[in-house]
């Protein structure tokens, strides 16, 4: 089992003490406090929709406060933890992602490759290390793992423990004994997202359901792993739609991370080709700011990452998202398949905002600030 100290996952009903959530909308002057305002540090996982859209309609500013306000009192403040995605297995993957270049079904170019030797994966992680990343994430585009590669993934985990990184795979769906079993190795999270909304993930996916997702984050809950969940904005989706998914998720046990990308339009992917040379080929930034802030405010004590599209946004954007929350970003210059900023672009980025690197330490460690 993992041995780090776990944050406690928020139980459903929980309210913050005091907020006017509870008995009032918030957003029209005259309504009284913001939440913020009577945050007391804990999780609530029955939001409602019209609480969500509310906070969304919010002035760009008021909002802002309230991100920064819940952001300042569960985490440091002025640090990003740096982690780094490496493609341990890529291309070749039989579900239908609408967004994902390594989709058997995608015509664009990647090419389908086998499951990396540990020592290479071992290897990554050192150099990761090396230029500041405190978390390795490992991704594999399969539907599911099989059981005779969970020794090898394990002797990964395992090893890059070892050096004192935080963990984090992606491998697809898993079964409640292949989630033990990367638990026993000492996995921190497991990364499965549920991409959109619930009513929009037909039009996403359609190899696999939303409820498939569920099954296997409960059967990584169960294993005592770390759950990581997000998903994609800027998928041609409307903003109840980006509301529906920040409903799924704060309504849920609060992931401990959750990841919020802007979809990377790949030229061959259905989703690239058909957004291609329009308007929405790229969600306009305050809104994908917008986006981190309310999931800022819903999870308060999750690990908000800016994670793909960075490479496409302006240093002003990205300065908003981490006013808004967001307190970790992949650096480093690839995301599984995807172009990413860089390591020296983003340490000329921090150092520009008076920022720094969160040093790795156990989970449920980081102080509030003060």
């Amino acid at each position: 089992m993992n041995d780090l100290t776990t944050r406690s996952p928020a139980k459903a009903g929980a309210h913050h003490l005091n907020s006017p959530l509870s008995a009032a909308p918030v957003g029209r002057s005259g309504d009284g406090p913001l939440p913020a305002q009577g945050y007391t540090g804990q999780s609530r996982c029955n939001w409602t929709r019209e609480e969500i859209t509310a906070l969304f309609d919010l002035p760009f500013n008021d909002l802002m406060f309230e991100a920064q306000t819940v952001h300042r009192a569960g985490f440091p403040r002025n640090e990003v933890q740096l982690s780094t995605l490496l493609s341990i297995k890529t291309g070749g993957c039989p579900e239908d992602c609408g967004y994902c270049s390594q989709s058997k079904d995608a015509d664009s170019g990647v090419k389908a490759t086998k499951l990396m030797d540990v020592q290479a994966v071992l290897q990554a992680a050192a150099q990761a290390k090396d230029h500041g990343s405190g978390r390795f994430c490992m991704g594999a585009a399969w539907r599911n793992p099989k059981d005779k590669d969970i020794p090898k993934l394990a002797a990964m985990v395992k090893g890059v423990r070892e050096m004192g990184m935080e963990t984090c795979m992606t491998l697809g769906m898993l079964t409640a004994s292949q989630a033990k079993q990367l638990a026993d190795a000492g996995l921190d999270y497991y990364n499965h997202n549920i991409d959109t909304a619930p009513e929009n993930y037909a039009n996403v996916i359609t190899t696999r359901t939303f409820e498939d997702r569920m099954e296997t984050l409960d059967n990584v809950r169960s294993a005592g792993i770390n759950v990581c969940c997000g998903g994609i904005v800027g998928m041609g989706e409307t903003r109840s739609d980006r509301i529906g998914f920040i409903h799924a998720l704060a309504t849920m046990p609060h992931p401990e991370s959750v990841p919020i990308n802007a979809l990377v339009p790949v030229k061959g992917t259905v989703l690239g080709d058909m957004l291609a040379d329009t308007p929405l080929a790229k969600i306009d930034e305050i809104e994908f700011v917008r986006t981190v802030a309310v999931a800022r405010i819903t999870m308060p004590q999750s690990m908000v990452r800016l994670s793909a599209g960075r490479e496409s946004m302006s240093e002003s954007c990205q300065a908003l998202c981490f006013m808004a929350g967001a307190n970790s970003i992949f650096t480093g210059d690839k995301l599984l398949t995807a172009p990413n900023a860089g390591d020296d672009k983003d340490g000329a980025l921090l150092s520009k905002l008076g920022m720094k690197a969160m040093a790795a330490q156990p989970l449920g460690a980081l102080e509030a600030a003060e």
